[in-house]
């Protein structure tokens, strides 16, 4: 008989042994990345099968759901070549780590965290060039998130409970603790950006939706201010980056402070905080695809203003590209605007300053967006840059973000919320909200 304990170790062991069955492929760059694909898509199976013995909220089922995809998308966009088949095998084992911190918040859920902050620690320890300084920030920001989790399992509820959201400040960036997220997203080798983009956000938001209630309201207002501070310094960081990862980190930054405000105002994570979320994590996580596929073709240290007409030899990849700037702008009818107009209307707001600051917030993220990809596909055409269209494996990472986001926004939010809740755990379904 399956209960809950045993769920919980078969999700986070099913892409933990594949990533270890997957070495016996080393050998084969191109089987090796084939097989790993293959895993995640078992994992989002497997995932879909244990739903009943799961007790998860229902933005905790939307991410179980989500990261499988999102590792399956990052794996099938990169290359099949030697050097990316170590961040094939991390990706497997994050993808583990994440589905077990999902679905057991108890003491096995803190230490698979833990170890996933190591393991972030460590890989930008270990990975480093001319093109990927060592980052102290970033590695000191993953080591005190894990002080976090150590000093929440000893302490007393009121010192857990504020561990516990500085370690959700960490996963889901919020200033001045946004260096971690910044520095994976920039740093991390082979795929593992694009998986990160979508993994991290979501097990913040997960483990905020668990102690938000337990905060203080002195802390409320500190979080919302913070999250007004930090995302204008994230709008305004991405519009002066040249850089296209730096300039996606940023803007994503922007975007997950909105989160932060609606969280705090409401006092609540709503299942269509978990939507929005999701949704700009995945389409962050398209765009750092789309660079990559740059990337293969002209080399990692690609100045992006040099590149610039590409609607011309690469049609494909224009209008994938388009769509998924699109959604990442925050346009219906896609999830990003699904998530972020049922946060207004299911919010009550105190401060109509606050609502202002995050329209500019919005439109300061978008603007970004709009101002990277416009260049990069429509900018005056250069007869020295015929670059190859999207390879098959390109094509459909691409593929799978754009129909993730598509769904997320036009799919009812009561079909997506009573669809990842099993009867047996008890939560309501919500809101009955057109997401489109």
């Amino acid at each position: 008989m399956i209960n809950t304990a045993v769920a919980c170790y078969m999700l986070a062991g099913v892409p933990i042994l594949g990533a270890v069955s997957c070495l016996m492929l080393w050998s084969d760059p191109a089987r090796f990345r084939t097989c790993s694909v293959i895993l995640t898509l078992v994992s989002l199976v497997a995932a879909i099968g244990l739903t009943p013995y799961l007790s998860v909220s229902s933005e905790g089922f939307l991410f179980l759901y989500l990261l499988p995809l999102a590792a399956c998308a990052s794996l099938l966009g990169q290359p099949a070549h030697q050097t990316h088949r170590l961040p094939g095998v991390i990706t497997l084992v994050s993808l583990g780590l994440g589905m077990g911190i999902l679905t057991n918040r108890e003491l096995f859920g803190q230490l698979l965290l833990l170890i996933l902050f190591a393991l972030t620690a460590f890989l930008l320890y270990r990975y480093y060039s001319t093109q990927r300084p060592m980052s102290w920030l970033g590695i000191g920001t993953f080591v005190l998130g894990g002080t976090f989790i150590l000093i929440a399992a000893v302490t007393s509820s009121s010192v857990s409970t504020t561990m516990s959201v500085l370690v959700c400040a960490i996963l889901l960036p919020l200033l001045p603790f946004q260096g971690g997220y910044i520095t994976a997203l920039t740093k991390l080798p082979g795929n593992l950006p694009s998986f990160v983009a979508v993994l991290f956000p979501a097990l913040g938001l997960d483990e905020l939706s668990q102690v938000i209630t337990n905060v203080s309201p002195t802390a409320q207002v500190t979080i919302g201010l913070l999250a007004l501070s930090g995302g204008l310094f994230g709008a305004m960081k991405a519009l002066a980056q040249s850089r296209v990862l730096l300039l996606v980190s940023y803007g994503s930054l922007s975007f997950f402070s909105i989160a932060w405000w609606f969280v705090a105002s409401a006092h609540i994570v709503t299942f269509q905080t978990g939507v929005f979320v999701g949704a700009v994590g995945v389409t962050t996580s398209g765009l750092i695809l789309a660079w990559q596929v740059i990337r293969t073709r002209c080399g990692d240290g690609v100045d992006p203003r040099a590149i610039s007409g590409l609607s011309f030899s690469m049609p494909k990849y224009t209008v994938l590209v388009s769509l998924i700037a699109i959604a990442a702008m925050g346009l219906p009818p896609f999830g990003v605007f699904a998530g972020f107009l049922g946060m207004l209307l299911t919010s009550s707001f105190s401060s109509a300053a606050g609502l202002f600051a995050i329209f500019l917030m919005w439109l300061a993220a978008s603007w970004y967006i709009l101002d990277g990809v416009q260049p990069l596909l429509f900018g005056q055409k250069r007869a020295d840059l015929r670059l190859k269209d999207l390879r098959g494996s390109e094509f459909g990472a691409l593929l799978i973000i754009l129909c993730i986001v598509a769904v997320m926004g036009v799919t009812p939010a009561i079909v997506l919320n009573a669809a990842s809740i099993p009867s047996m755990t008890g939560f309501s379904p919500g809101f009955a909200l057109w997401n489109g």
